[in-house]
């Protein structure tokens, strides 16, 4: 039998009441949003360093907002910066932006984070970088310069340890890291195995897009990613700013502007396109995209500049590719537009830029070594990729200065510590003191280390180390 007993309205409301109390207090299970959250997808990076400012990058993997701090202390209590920009589908998710008003000769760290557009609650893990801004004063400077990255299919063999040299110049503490161009080798296709002249097998890891050489932007990001998937680079990106410039392989092997497609070369390698303007305009945007350079309003894309460090410390980075005439013979007479190398506006730039410094070093980062003979097209055995041999190429480069130089420019080979052995040229960095000085060297590959102190100003002596544990 059931028994009803009537309720009131007033012990109805209580009874409801404290229903939805005990409610409240019974725990959900707990949703999370990890997944849904933006990911910093190939580490984060700084570059071009000066006084006051730095350029910041990192890479999205889908539309975003980059979400940057910047303190003088890793704890982060007091933010001296906090800017931000959109990492969209057209940058291929990637975002750099230039952080000025930094305070000078400080260690400067900047906190990465990104925020989905699509839902602003959601916001992703962060990453933590540093960087040292130029001093004020005649302190020490020190830097190292490489170039090369993953050439002729030696990519990332994780089981040698990936790409040694980053780790070994990390080691070194440098202030900034001079990249002399070839940061990819987009005509160079990264094949599974590489068999070694001793037997035994290179094992590279592997990505879809750098299986052949680069022809559309998709390809040419792809080699970008590509070096980042190394450990090695992305904990030396995350400590040390670089200073990259560009050379012939970010397009590919001995460009010029207009060049057709046609050698011999070309054809092995089956290209497509015919011609290298569109490959250069492809791979301009990328090397935009995934370095971080600073933008130059009246130029977008240009790759020559100066980075003031400090007093001591000037720095050119040369474009040694994008303003050039044809390749050839090098027969010219005289200066004229088949004789470029630098271009007219890019050598009138150097030499104003050089008569107007007022640092004790000026430092000039040339992507191929001023007056090497190189073979153009290894095919056909004759000409020059753009040595000054050529009387109007000759010319122009004797003019660009008259300031005595000190340049560093060779051969070597490297096979230490199992890396594949490929020869590589080494980098190239001319040195020009504002007073005549002398210059001790030692190298032994193609990673090396220079040190500009108030000491060896008033010494007017310039130093030089080379350290080297696997090939770039």
């Amino acid at each position: 039998m059931t028994v009803r007993i009537p309720m009131s309205r007033r012990r109805f409301l209580a009874t409801a009441a404290a229903s939805t109390a005990i409610t409240a207090v019974v725990p959900k299970p707990y949703l999370s949003r990890a997944a849904d959250r933006p990911v910093i997808t190939h580490g984060i990076q700084s570059g071009d360093v000066s006084l006051d400012s730095a350029v910041i990058w990192a890479r999205a993997d889908r539309p975003a907002r980059m979400l940057a701090e910047v303190a003088t202390s890793d704890s982060f209590k007091t933010i001296h910066r906090a800017v931000f920009v959109d990492a969209l589908p057209e940058t291929d998710f990637t975002a750099n932006v230039l952080i000025d008003g930094l305070p000078g000769g400080q260690d400067i760290f900047y906190r990465i984070r990104f925020q989905d557009l699509a839902s602003p609650t959601i916001v992703g893990e962060s990453m933590t970088g540093r960087f040292r801004t130029a001093p004020s004063d005649q302190r020490s400077v020190s830097f190292v310069w490489s170039g090369d990255t993953a050439g002729q299919g030696w990519g990332i063999d994780e089981a040698r340890g990936g790409m040694r040299t980053y780790a070994t110049m990390l080691r070194n503490r440098p202030d900034f890291f001079i990249h002399n161009g070839d940061n990819i080798y987009a005509d160079g296709p990264i094949l599974a195995e590489q068999k070694m002249p001793n037997g035994e097998i290179w094992k590279n890891v592997v990505l879809e897009d750098k299986a052949k050489p680069a022809e559309t932007l998709a390809e040419f990001r792809a080699n970008y990613k590509y070096n980042l998937l190394d450990k090695n680079l992305l904990a030396f990106n995350a400590a040390v700013p670089i200073f990259s410039q560009w050379d012939d392989h970010e397009v590919t092997n001995n460009w010029w502007p207009g060049e057709p497609l046609t050698r011999a070369e070309h054809q092995r390698k089956k290209y497509v396109e015919k011609n290298a303007l569109i490959l250069a305009a492809r791979a301009s945007r990328a090397f935009h995209e995934y370095m971080p350079l600073r933008f130059t309003q009246t130029e977008p894309g240009r790759v020559y500049r100066k980075i003031s460090y400090g007093p001591l410390l000037d720095v050119f980075m040369l474009d040694m590719r994008s303003y050039r005439g044809p390749n050839g013979e090098g027969q010219d007479e005289s200066y004229g537009p088949a004789a470029y190398f630098l271009g007219p506006a890019q050598v009138a730039w150097l030499k104003r830029e050089l008569l107007n410094s007022q640092a004790t070093w000026k430092v000039i980062a040339a992507d191929m070594p001023i007056g090497l003979i190189v073979v153009y097209d290894t095919d056909r055995k004759w000409g020059v990729e753009g040595s000054p041999r050529a009387t109007g190429r000759r010319a122009a480069a004797s003019s660009r200065s008259s300031t005595s130089s000190r340049s560093s420019s060779g051969r070597a080979c490297a096979t230490r510590y199992g890396s594949p052995p490929t020869c590589t040229t080494p980098p190239r960095i001319i040195t020009i003191p504002t007073r005549r000085c002398s210059r001790t060297s030692s190298r032994s590959g193609n990673s090396c280390r220079a040190r500009s102190t108030p000491e060896a100003s008033r010494k007017t002596k310039w130093t030089t180390r080379s350290d080297r544990s696997s090939s770039t």
